[in-house]
Formats: C-alpha cells, sequence, structure tokens
C-alpha cells in the first residue's frame, strides 16, 4: 500500500492506493501554521489510513517547497514555517520508517503523467496556476529535479516577448524580482491585471464571471491572460520540447483556456509545427496527493 500526504498552506490531505485503486478515501485536515503541530496532523492522518485498511504503507509526501539535500532542511516553502526545518527527518522519527519527500507541483506532474493527462507521453510538465505558479517535469514516468532541485520552476523566470506596457508595470514577486511570470499569471496576477484596465477590485471569480456577462474590461483580462500564458509555455517548449503540457491549480478552470493557448503557441515557439498537446489534468485536486503516493515506486 503506498500512502500520499499532500501538504498544502490550508489543508493537509492524505490517500491510500494500493496499485492504482483507491484502497482508503481521502481524508483531510486544516493546516495548522506551527511547526510541531504540522508533524501531529502527517502522523495522525498516516496512523487513521493503516488503521482504516490493515495495513501499513510506504508514505510519500508533497511539499510547498523542497528538502535540501546538502542539509536536510526545508527550503522555498511558503508554508513559512516550514522552511529551515529537517521535515523529512522528524516525520521520519515519528512514522519510523524511511519517507519520500517532493516539492507539491512535482507531484502533481508525476500523477498526471502516470495515470493522469499526460500517460503515454516521455515528457510531460506539469503546470500549477493557482496562488502562485510552479511547475514539474516528468520523463519517462520520473521525476526530475535537477541539482539544485529547482527543474520546472518556470514560475520565477520572467515573462518573455514583453510589451512596452508590461515592462512598466512588471510587478514585484515576493523572490525579490520583478516580471517573473508568477506574477502575471497567479490568481493574483488575474485580478491586478483587471484592476488596472478599469480600476475596480475583484477576486478572480469575479473577473471570470464578468468576461462571461460580456464585461469588456474583464474579456480584455482574461484575453491578455491567454496570452502571456501562451508565452510563457512557449518559453518551456522551446526549452524543453515536452510532448504533454498538462494544466493544473484553480486557474486552469479559465474557460476554454488549454485551447487558447493551443492557438497561440505557434505564434511564439521555435518551429514550424507545434504538436505538443495542451490539456487540462485529469485528477483535479487529487493529482498532488495521488503523485505524493507515486514516490515510492
Amino acid at each position: 500500500m503506498q500512502i500520499g500526504i499532500d501538504l498544502g498552506g490550508t489543508k493537509i490531505e492524505a490517500i491510500a492506493l494500493a496499485a492504482e485503486a483507491v484502497v482508503a478515501p481521502r481524508r483531510r485536515l486544516p493546516t495548522p501554521r506551527d511547526y510541531e503541530a504540522t508533524l501531529d496532523v502527517i502522523a495522525r492522518l498516516v496512523g487513521e489510513l493503516e488503521t482504516e485498511t490493515w495495513r501499513t504503507g510506504s508514505v510519500g509526501i508533497g511539499i510547498p517547497g523542497v528538502v535540501t539535500r546538502a542539509t536536510g532542511l526545508v527550503k522555498n516553502a511558503n508554508s513559512v514555517w516550514l522552511n529551515g526545518r529537517p521535515l523529512q527527518a522528524d516525520v521520519e522519527a515519528r512514522l519510523g520508517r524511511p519517507v519520500r519527500m517532493a516539492n507539491d507541483a512535482n507531484c502533481f506532474t508525476l500523477s498526471e503523467a502516470i495515470d493522469g493527462s499526460g500517460q503515454g507521453a516521455e515528457t510531460v510538465f506539469g503546470v500549477i496556476l493557482g496562488t502562485g505558479v510552479g511547475g514539474g517535469i516528468a520523463v519517462g514516468g520520473r521525476i526530475l529535479d535537477g541539482p539544485n532541485q529547482v527543474a520546472g520552476e518556470w514560475g520565477h523566470n520572467q515573462m518573455p516577448w514583453m510589451t512596452d506596457e508590461e515592462r512598466n508595470e512588471a510587478p514585484p514577486c515576493y523572490c525579490g524580482k520583478s516580471g517573473c511570470v508568477e506574477t502575471w499569471l497567479s490568481g493574483p496576477g488575474l485580478e491586478r491585471d483587471a484592476a488596472r484596465l478599469d480600476g475596480r477590485s475583484r477576486s478572480a471569480l469575479d473577473v471570470v464571471q464578468a468576461a462571461a456577462a460580456g464585461d469588456p474590461c474583464a474579456v480584455q483580462a482574461l484575453r491578455r491572460y491567454e496570452n502571456r500564458l501562451a508565452r510563457g509555455l512557449a518559453s518551456v517548449v522551446n526549452l524543453l520540447d515536452p510532448g504533454v503540457i498538462v494544466l493544473g491549480g484553480g486557474m486552469s478552470n479559465l474557460p476554454g483556456l488549454t485551447d487558447a493557448v493551443a492557438t497561440l503557441l505557434p505564434r511564439y515557439v521555435f518551429s514550424d509545427a507545434v504538436l505538443t498537446r495542451v490539456l487540462l489534468n485529469r485528477h483535479g485536486d487529487s493529482s498532488g496527493v495521488r503523485g505524493a503516493a507515486w514516490l515510492w515506486p
């Protein structure tokens, strides 16, 4: 049995799989904004799944950051109480067994590459479009993370082919730079761009609903979003040339997004034909927790 844990900023989710079948349904608990309490919740969820199934499982955990190989400490987590902590070692001590950890975007990508929308493709690029922007790479059904453990972090490259207007308005990013892909393509990025057009403060969902009702500024904001996403992904295709790009996260649910991006990609990709498929994820918000389970073959 393989247990997957998705350690998110607001919830910690767990699932138990055997082969590709779910043997214990997903369960969720709120994420405490405290390190020791986070360890307690992970141990509790694993215990509940094993009690329910009468089986012991391997444990894989997706985290919003990475465990640095050199130090064993977490870095780059937006759940800041994890940063600088020996999370993997501490969870292993709590559970009394080895644990595998990977970035949550990598877990999403692994799930979609193994039995999701990217199944059958040699190289899959997974995209998370939410409150932040992340990505992961799977090659041959395995995560590619690189020596610096940042493979797929396209959200912290600058938006390519920026217009003069975009260069003048490039938003600051929490990473210390400005104009990062994340600042344009996250949910807050869409909200900021719509506000630039009409001066109104609205949620991303409100922008989408306004566009559906024919609001010209909201429609323009969505068209700009689609074009920026195509530019960002074209730079990925030019570097990696994946067979499939799988979109995930809340912003991936924008109406017609995959078709719009597929239509726009040929404007920017350095090729006379673009064969890369742009698809929605198959497993929805289950992809991350499923991919965490798949960290153990």
